[in-house]
């Protein structure tokens, strides 16, 4: 892994699935009845596969998308757990989104990090979360109203670390689903600094966040690529809860 990888290891805006995935250590190659993505899941033989819920069922694996690794396993112990939490209370849902799971009304989250072949560098993380519908048409209202009102940045603290993100701007994302949110900011934690593009896509009661940056080139913009985000919401039609 590079040295600007390992830095933006720090960003408290990614997930650490995200960061496996751009460092090439983070591929799963087993097929995909064997990739729950739950930690914990046996494998010795004999055992039997624990049942996979329909989030798990939905989620990317390797094989689904030609050109990119798709990482199921355990993030990295070194990461923070939790959700930040947000200096101005205004900010509270960029900084929940960054966290664990989209905010703390989500019941199961599921986890992928992808790492691009053709993109030297990329890095995409792209969760599924349950909800009622109820919080999920909520959590896209408090997304929009955040991002309306904190395009100064803010900061947020996850385990006594700290990152900012700044110049928080809309963005124009085309993506299927029931509704959706796209924005970018510039992340910075330890010295590292960082464009990320987020999207956030409701489809019924099923939340689906994705996130991009570069990891090889911390200061190059990224976009979460559409042929992700129409794979990963095309198998969610299709697996739907």
């Amino acid at each position: 892994m590079r040295v600007k990888a390992r830095g933006a290891a720090a960003l408290l805006t990614v997930p650490a699935l995200l960061l496996a995935a751009g460092c090439g250590g983070g591929t799963e190659n087993r097929p995909e009845g064997k990739s729950s993505g739950s930690p914990g899941a046996s494998t010795a033989p004999g055992a039997t596969t624990p049942a996979r819920t329909p989030l798990e069922r939905a989620a990317l694996v390797q094989g689904d998308l030609a050109g990119y690794q798709i990482s199921a396993q355990a993030k990295n112990p070194s990461a923070p757990d939790g959700q930040p939490q947000a200096d101005r209370k205004a900010c509270q849902p960029l900084a929940d989104v960054m966290g664990d799971k989209p905010d703390p009304a989500a019941g199961e989250t599921v986890n992928r990090g992808i790492g691009s072949q053709k993109q030297l560098g990329l890095a995409v993380s792209a969760s599924l979360s349950s909800y009622a519908e109820a919080d999920a048409k909520r959590l896209v209202d408090r997304l929009r109203e955040a991002v309306a009102a904190c395009g100064a940045g803010f900061s947020a603290t996850v385990e006594k670390q700290t990152g900012t993100y700044t110049e928080v701007r809309a963005a124009d994302y085309r993506v299927a689903g029931d509704e959706s949110i796209s924005w970018t900011t510039t992340a910075a934690a330890e010295g590292v600094s960082a464009p990320v593009h987020l999207v956030v896509v409701r489809k019924g009661s099923t939340v689906v966040r994705m996130m991009a940056l570069n990891v090889a080139a911390t200061g190059k913009k990224a976009e979460v690529p559409h042929e992700v985000a129409d794979k990963q919401l095309e198998k969610l039609a299709h697996t739907a809860p």
